[in-house]
């Protein structure tokens, strides 16, 4: 186990933690964290995760940013916590499908088109990228406090269990299970919060 891997491990979990309890220092945690992994997934070959990296370090910023902008509002201003309305849903599901494909085949073929940076194939390239994708969707709607974000980090927590122990990996293996528990509170959270809210109107 390298230090890369221990430090972005507790940041991890710090991140997830606090996201889960609707705090805003999430935010610059996870950047630093999505730093490190960014490394460590380049070096074991995991293209698709490192490309999600560099998607979490940027949305990590417009994360906080719209946080603190909602935070300086009077509470009942604030931003609540919503569910995604029935005409996204089906937009959701094709971004998800489409981008897991185009994904997959871009990550199983870098090591052909980009040698001098890649070499050598992505390891599970097509479960990676779903993954990846899956994480993509779930940060978007996790800024826009959307509550599906949690069923979708679900998703990628139990398949992340088994697809980091594969790659040898296995303290963010065990990561992911304390991402997968933290998941389900943060979605009984948000499910409260979101049912109080309904309730006050």
């Amino acid at each position: 186990m390298s230090y890369i891997e221990f430090f972005g491990t507790i940041l991890n979990i710090w991140c997830v933690w606090l996201v889960a309890k609707n705090r805003i220092l999430n935010w610059p945690v996870g950047i630093i964290a999505t730093t490190l992994f960014g490394i460590l997934f380049l070096q074991i070959n995991l293209y698709a995760d490192f490309f999600e990296q560099i998607y979490f370090f940027i949305t990590g910023f417009w994360g906080w940013w719209v946080w603190a902008k909602a935070k300086g509002l009077p509470q009942s201003s604030q931003k609540p916590i919503l569910r995604i309305n029935t005409r996204s849903r089906p937009w959701w599901v094709l971004t998800i499908v489409l981008g897991t494909i185009i994904l997959g085949y871009l990550t199983s073929n870098l090591n052909i088109y980009l040698p001098q940076f890649f070499n050598d194939p992505a390891s599970f390239p097509y479960l990676d990228s779903f993954t990846t994708i899956l994480s993509f969707v779930a940060t978007i709607l996790l800024v826009r406090k959307e509550l599906e974000a949690w069923y979708l980090w679900i998703l990628v927590d139990i398949i992340g269990i088994g697809l980091y122990w594969a790659k040898g990996v296995h303290l963010i293996s065990i990561l992911y299970c304390v991402f997968l528990i933290l998941a389900i509170k943060g979605l009984l959270n948000w499910s409260n919060i979101y049912k109080s809210n309904k309730s006050l109107k």
